[in-house]
């Protein structure tokens, strides 16, 4: 069933849908778009629930496009700890039920935001951290919590996969598969905390085209950097 929008609010969420794309073709930081849009349209916790089947679409699309070029052994590394992570953010959407969640979404995309320009401004910084397991498990349970809370966990891979010195293929392809897989565990968690219903599957299809749209301009645009 499709909420009842209003124009501009359509117009927001296929801004929204057309970042998801984007953001899923190698632009990570674009993401922190479409999660400050969703939560303005459905307050609270439920927009990660109603965003988390768009996300897995453009997840499908990206795979498709960049299957190829993934680098398994960083996926290995770091999916565990994110879903670990997922069972964390879980467990803290149950605690925080019924409370206000926009702050807590808004300090997550402060917090990534901040870090985003961190690493524009001294790249250096995050090139030298060290290649370890700790790191890996750190940065993967970080970004499973994230995902789960907020479906923010875009700026944190991209940063442990900048930290690795990936080539341009191989951090899209990776990261494609990496939230692929970590958005389907996440799924059911959101279905039991009542996050994604049938209610909500008419609003799920309504930005795909949108998100394919994303999907083929970040390509483009990845292709020219």
């Amino acid at each position: 069933m499709l909420p009842d929008f209003s124009p501009v609010q359509w117009a927001l969420a296929s801004v929204a849908a057309l970042g998801i794309g984007v953001s899923k073709s190698g632009l990570p930081g674009i993401s922190l778009l479409h999660v400050v849009l969703f939560a303005q349209l459905f307050p609270g916790i439920a927009s990660t629930g109603v965003v988390l089947p768009m996300l897995i679409a453009g997840d499908v699309g990206a795979v498709l496009l960049f299957r190829r070029h993934a680098a398994w052994a960083h996926v290995a590394r770091t999916l565990p700890p994110a879903v670990a992570g997922v069972a964390v953010g879980w467990w803290l959407m149950g605690r925080l039920r019924g409370a206000d969640f926009n702050p807590v979404i808004g300090g997550i995309v402060l917090t990534l935001a901040l870090v985003q320009l961190l690493r524009h401004w001294r790249p250096a910084l995050f090139a030298e951290v060290p290649h370890t397991r700790g790191f890996a498990w750190t940065m993967g349970l970080v970004a499973g919590v994230t995902t789960m809370l907020a479906n923010a966990a875009g700026p944190v891979m991209a940063l442990y996969l900048l930290a690795v010195a990936l080539p341009k293929a191989a951090f899209v392809g990776t990261s494609a598969w990496f939230f692929l897989l970590i958005n389907l565990v996440k799924a059911p968690f959101s279905a039991q905390l009542g996050l994604i219903t049938a209610d909500t599957l008419g609003l799920h299809a309504a930005p795909v085209p949108g998100i394919a749209g994303g999907l083929l301009l970040g390509r483009t645009v990845m292709a020219r950097l």
